[in-house]
């Protein structure tokens, strides 16, 4: 039996899942030509479509092996992926992973096909289908994406290709972390990337086609309103820093100002702002759910380094270039 031969058979410990809202008309199409492979199962997620789709979520109904499920309102894609998943938990507890695709007729039978052959031959990793972004692709998405690829890149230290593809390979291990991600729009998907780094999960991306029909007209990503809640995500850790500066400091000035001596001030203003940003962006940031045990001490000896650096760098403008305290320790940047 060749290599291939052997992932298909893997093929049928993979559910495929679909979040649909007010979904093409040729998504029955889709689901039936993946129906031709041994999937476990195809779950739609029928997220508050109007009653003009109810026909095509009845011929859905009508396929074996397909279940549908519905929101009574839309309640959002990253609220679809996490109902879809809760459920294949639950009724496929053997399930080793699940493809997720788009409804809106970007994802073709082939690319789902591959992204699940992909997962099936690594099933501990996350695949991502990596779109091409060139001349044919709307403004809008190619902009998208660069500025996401490279925020996701600063923050996570990944230097992926397509960060908001919806076409992915999940790996049941990260199930439970996923649907305990809070949110519920678009965002969950970059929510998901810091999930499976912070779960140790290998990030595998595989090409796919570029579609866009009528210019991306089927998409329901509101430019606007769903832009500004992806790119929060992704500026999260730049407010926990900020704040932690901020409180670090202010301790610092005010134990220096109170006549505590510099060493005071200094071990002050980095243990308060040691506690707050440990706390904040272990769970709002990195949405890490390691236990203290493991990432404590990582942290704890990272920020007490930095702080000792930091302290005898004050010292030495201090004392030898006669720089005042709180401006020398401005200056050391050590944040």
């Amino acid at each position: 039996m060749c290599f291939e031969d052997r992932v298909s058979d893997k093929l049928e410990n993979l559910c495929v899942l679909i979040p649909a809202y007010v979904p093409e008309a040729s998504l029955p199409q889709t689901v039936a030509a993946l129906l031709e492979h041994p999937f476990r199962a195809v779950v739609v997620v029928n997220d508050g479509s109007p009653p003009s789709c109810e026909a095509l979520f009845d011929q859905l109904r009508a396929m074996v092996r397909v279940h549908v499920l519905v929101h009574a309102e839309n309640l959002g894609k990253g609220a679809s992926l996490k109902t879809g998943l809760a459920f294949i938990a639950s009724a496929f507890p053997e399930c080793a992973g699940v493809v997720t695709a788009d409804a809106d007729g970007q994802h073709s039978p082939r690319d789902i096909l591959r992204v699940a052959e992909r997962l099936a031959a690594s099933p501990r990793a996350l695949v991502l289908g990596a779109r091409r972004f060139d001349g044919g692709t709307p403004l809008r998405n190619r902009l998208g994406n660069q500025l996401s690829r490279l925020a996701v890149g600063l923050v996570l230290g990944r230097w992926l290709k397509d960060t908001q593809t919806g076409l992915r390979g999940i790996p049941r291990r990260l199930f439970d972390r996923l649907r305990a991600i809070a949110a519920s729009g678009y965002e969950f998907e970059l929510d998901m990337l810091t999930a499976a780094k912070h779960a140790g999960c290998e990030f595998v991306e595989t090409p796919i086609q570029t579609i866009y029909l009528g210019g991306n007209r089927t998409s329901h990503f509101n430019p606007l309103l769903d832009s500004m809640r992806v790119y929060f995500v992704l500026l999260r850790f730049g407010f926990v820093s900020v704040q932690t500066a901020l409180l670090d400091n202010l301790v610092f000035l005010g134990l220096f100002s109170l006549g505590g001596g510099l060493l005071l001030a200094q071990a002050g203003g980095r243990l308060v702002g040691m506690l707050y940003q440990y706390s904040a962006a272990r769970r709002a940031v990195f949405l890490s759910d390691e236990s203290h045990r493991k990432t404590l001490p990582r942290y704890v000896l990272l920020a007490t380094t930095s702080g000792v650096t930091s302290y005898l760098l004050i010292r030495w403008l201090s004392d030898v270039a006669g720089v005042a305290p709180h401006p020398a320790r401005f200056f050391t940047k050590s944040r």
